[in-house]
């Protein structure tokens, strides 16, 4: 099965790579009389910008300060961080940096994160690689690594970006206030100018933006805290991580410290074992600094036991498991029909590639553009009901959900109850997806599937061709796969 026809997306333009992949500045200045006005949606790259203004009104202000000017402004100084950060006191103005009110109530609003009734998640940014992030864990994390050395190195690293957040949210779900320990995901009004995100089911105490920004808090601070010098600048601090523009060989190329490769990142940089422990810790001083208590040996050898179910899930969820960009999140239109669910597990991953669009995506907004027109494609001129594939894999670092872990797809002809048809974006008769993208599906997509119990353990996976006639997935793919493992002849 080949893929959609590259007819050009009416939403976003193919000739616009990745609306600058920081987009146009939004950040308007009034005249110098006035409070600098800010007009600007939620994303990354308007933070990015009002920080820039914050620093260049402040020269030679230190990070460090500038840090806590930010987490003045947003209110973030309960006893917990200031056991870590230190007391930020009110009278001390010459080491913090001057704002206006109108640049001081949007960082405000940017920073101080919380979960609306209605399940909207504020606080949190949308990413150029078409990610969430709540503001407030990555930035304490760069405070954190910066002060490593004037206070002992790394102590309040995880317990600010992730450890209370996860160890709070195992707790409630514990004690069944909660519906599930870890997440959900959400999806943004509007993925070009984003002012609202809604989560996609009830909320633990740990979604899916708040652990990305703990994850990014943990690698920039250590980051930060192994430079011989400081940056001078946080603004290019969070340019260089968030808005890296892939070119060519794409993630293969790319430097190591940049928001695409996050996962990896932080399962090279953190243990089971040392969260376990970090999460137990922060939830023991937690008690003692906000609650006035002293946590009793049997209760913490209880919570010990919480908190490691807790920490095998999260390493499943966000370690194990490759990021995958939701339907909402690139645009699908509705599923046509009634979907036919999927008895799991499964015994088998089909391979294809998509043939057109012939080339790989390197961004957020090339990939989604290509899902739509591949979903249009597969539903207007195919007449099927949803695209076909169950997963997409884009060469920006991502995964795209088709139709997902729970429908059968259209896919693999006679096929497609027993297993999960997964596909390349661009054409691999000659040349190969990158090497990162390659191990998405390989490494992590088979074994978040494995042990998520959606593929038995000794699965087999096929090229598209062997089972049906077909040059797909592509000479070059279909050559590489045979190497991999699991991969399986078919028997006549």
């Amino acid at each position: 099965m080949s893929g959609a026809q590259g007819v050009e997306d009416s939403m976003i333009s193919p000739m616009e790579p990745h609306r600058k992949l920081c987009l146009t500045l939004l950040v308007v200045l009034v005249s110098a009389h006035t409070d600098t006005k800010v007009t600007s949606s939620q994303h990354m790259d308007d933070f990015i910008r009002v920080l820039e203004q914050v620093e260049d009104s402040n020269p030679g202000l230190e990070p460090v300060n500038v840090l806590r000017g930010l987490r003045r402004a947003a209110g973030l100084r309960d006893e917990f961080m200031q056991h870590f950060l230190g007391t930020i006191r009110e009278d001390s103005t010459s080491e913090a940096p001057v704002m206006d009110s109108n640049l001081s109530d949007f960082i405000g609003r940017a920073m101080r994160h919380k979960v609306t009734e209605r399940g909207r998640e504020e606080g949190v940014v949308l990413t150029a690689d078409g990610t969430t992030v709540a503001m407030s864990p990555v930035l304490l994390g760069i405070e954190a690594g910066l002060v490593s050395e004037t206070r002992c190195r790394f102590c309040g690293l995880y317990p600010l970006t992730l450890a209370r957040n996860l160890g709070l949210s195992f707790q409630r779900f514990h004690s069944s206030l909660l519906s599930q320990r870890l997440g959900p995901d959400g999806c943004w009004d509007d993925v070009t100018s984003p002012q609202v995100f809604t989560l996609s089911d009830k909320p633990s105490l740990a979604t899916d933006a708040l652990v990305n920004g703990g994850m990014d808090g943990v690698i920039l601070g250590i980051e930060v805290s192994a430079q011989s010098q400081r940056p001078l600048k946080l603004s290019s601090l969070l340019r260089r991580y968030y808005c890296h523009h892939l070119e060519g060989e794409g993630l293969d190329a790319a430097p190591r410290l940049i928001s695409q490769l996050r996962r990896e990142n932080f399962r090279e940089l953190a243990r089971p074992h040392l969260l376990q422990r970090q999460v137990v810790r922060s939830l023991v001083l937690q008690r003692r600094l906000i609650d006035h208590s002293t946590m009793l040996a049997q209760e913490k050898e209880e919570l010990t036991a919480v908190v490691r179910e807790g920490i095998k899930e999260f390493v499943h969820r966000y370690m194990d498991c490759p990021a995958i960009i939701p339907r909402c999140q690139w645009g699908a239109a509705p599923y046509r029909g009634t979907p036919t669910p999927l008895s799991l597990p499964l015994s088998f991953m089909y391979i294809h590639h998509t043939y057109q669009p012939g080339q790989p995506c390197l961004t957020f907004q090339q990939c989604s553009a290509d899902m739509r027109s591949m979903q249009r494609f597969h539903q207007d001129d195919r007449g099927w009901d949803d695209i076909g594939y169950s997963f997409v894999a884009g060469s920006d670092g991502y995964l795209y959900e088709g139709r997902g872990w729970h429908w059968q797809g259209a896919h693999t002809k006679g096929y497609n109850s027993k297993g999960y048809g997964v596909s390349f974006i661009g054409d691999y008769t000659s040349s190969l997806p990158s090497q990162q993208t390659m191990e998405l599906v390989r490494d992590r997509l088979a074994s978040c599937a494995v042990g998520g119990g959606r593929l038995v353990g000794n699965f087999t996976l096929y090229g598209h061709r062997q089972l049906v006639k077909t040059s797909c997935p592509g000479d070059a793919l279909y050559s590489e796969i045979t190497g991999w493992e699991h991969f399986g002849e078919v028997q006549n």
